[in-house]
């Protein structure tokens, strides 16, 4: 069971998500939340497996509610999706860079909502394809915060090659093709990465692929 939290200062979006989510039988609905405050208090009391986070909300807004949750080592093992009405540039960078594992705009189709929850449970990352092409557009023309890229220092060359591959948004198994690697080769180089990168998934490892120009746009 993929236990969810959703953060909404409207409670009209809480009850639509909780009756949509709540009609498949692995997700469950824990605790709603109208305010930034509280959605970190009900993610730091019940840990759920995902937080589906609006924006705009009172008292500490989605992105700082995202920052306090990713700071706690408690709750490493939540992953946050952002899901907003506002598809600007500005907020998809700071999201990300906050450390949420995914960003959706609220006329997503309900079933790619549903699936979103389900890819960031289980440690994937996962934004709309339109916000990914401006997003990593965006970061690779150095119009975000610079990374601290001394971390790719311990990066072996071959782990260099797939997160450049990750950056271009191939999965382990087409890694695997383009390396000549099994798939669960592939999947332990991506794994080393991540946890030399300190990255939650594959979004962080996406973003740390474009900022340290291992790959560009249109490549």
């Amino acid at each position: 069971m993929i236990r969810v939290v959703v953060a909404d200062d409207q409670q009209l979006i809480r009850a639509g998500f909780r009756s949509l989510l709540e009609s498949e039988p692995d997700l469950d609905v824990v605790a709603e939340a109208g305010t930034g405050r509280d959605a970190v208090a009900a993610v730091t009391r019940l840990r759920p497996d995902v937080v589906l986070m609006d924006i705009r909300m009172p008292d500490g807004d989605g992105l700082w509610a995202t920052e306090q949750i990713v700071r706690d080592a408690d709750l490493r093992d939540t992953r946050i999706v952002v899901v907003t009405t506002f598809e600007l540039d500005e907020y998809v960078a700071r999201a990300i860079h906050a450390g949420a594992s995914g960003f959706l705009v609220k006329d997503t189709e309900p079933t790619e909502l549903i699936r979103a929850v389900r890819v960031v449970a289980a440690g994937e990352g996962l934004l709309s394809p339109s916000v990914t092409r401006r997003l990593l557009a965006r970061m690779a023309s150095g119009q975000t915060e610079p990374r601290d890229d001394s971390a790719l220092i311990a990066l072996t060359e071959r782990e260099k090659e797939v997160l450049g591959l990750v950056g271009r948004g191939l999965t382990n198994a087409e890694i695997g093709q383009r390396l000549f690697l099994s798939p669960l080769t592939a999947k332990t180089h991506v794994s080393r990465i991540m946890g030399k990168l300190a990255a939650r998934d594959r979004v962080q490892l996406v973003i740390a692929a474009y900022e340290a120009g291992l790959v560009a746009p249109g490549r």
